[in-house]
C-alpha cells in the first residue's frame, strides 16, 4: 500500500481523497468517515478523520504522510511533538496503542467509556469492542474504588476492563484483565 496523504487540521488529520480514505479504512479500520457514525465497509463518500495517535502510528509504519495546511510535510518526530502537546502521557499511551495495533487489534478512542481505548478484535461494524483499556504507568497508584468503578462500567456495557502497563525500558506492555462475576 502506498502512503496515503493527510492534512493536519487543528488536532485531527484529514484524508481528503475519497479513494485513499476507503483504502486506509479498508486496510485496518483507521479513522472514521466524516458524518458516518457506524460505517459498514468502505462504500462511503466522505473524507476520513484520524486521531493524532492513529496518525502518528500510520506515519511510523509508512502508511501515511501528513502535511500542514500550508503544504509543509510533517515528519514522524514532528507528529510526535504535536501529540505530546495534545495528549497527557502520550508516550505511554502510544506504546500501548502501538502494541495493540502491532498484535492486530483495532484500537479506537475510549473516551465515551471513560477510558483510554476501546479495542476491537475484528473492527467496528463487524463486532463490538470487547475490551476497554486504561493505561497506567508502572508506579502509578490505583485505588480499589477506581478499579471497581471501571469494572462496573465495563460490565454494564458488556466489555472486559483491562489495565495496560507499559514498561518503557523493556519496550513491552503488560496487560491485566479483570473479570466480574455475579454470585
Amino acid at each position: 500500500m502506498n502512503p496515503v496523504i493527510g492534512k493536519l487540521v487543528e488536532n485531527r488529520i484529514v484524508v481528503w481523497s475519497i479513494q485513499e480514505s476507503r483504502t486506509l479504512f479498508g486496510n485496518g479500520y483507521y479513522g472514521k468517515p466524516l458524518g458516518v457514525p457506524k460505517p459498514k465497509g468502505t462504500q462511503f463518500d466522505t473524507p476520513l478523520i484520524l486521531d493524532l495517535i492513529e496518525g502518528c502510528y500510520l506515519v511510523h509504519t509508512g502508511k501515511l504522510k501528513v502535511y500542514h495546511i500550508d503544504g509543509k510535510k510533517i515528519s514522524f518526530r514532528g507528529i510526535k511533538a504535536i501529540c505530546r502537546r495534545e495528549y497527557v502521557d502520550f508516550d505511554t499511551k502510544y506504546q500501548v496503542f502501538q502494541s495493540l495495533r502491532d498484535k492486530g487489534y483495532i484500537v479506537s478512542p475510549g473516551i465515551k467509556f471513560g477510558c483510554d481505548f476501546a479495542v476491537y478484535e475484528h473492527g467496528p461494524g463487524i463486532d463490538h469492542a470487547p475490551y476497554l483499556v486504561q493505561v497506567f504507568r508502572p508506579m502509578e497508584q490505583m485505588t480499589a474504588t477506581g478499579i471497581v468503578l471501571a469494572g462496573r462500567l465495563a460490565t454494564t456495557v458488556k466489555k472486559q476492563f483491562i489495565l495496560a502497563i507499559p514498561k518503557v525500558k523493556e519496550k513491552k506492555v503488560d496487560f491485566i484483565g479483570f473479570d466480574w462475576w455475579r454470585a
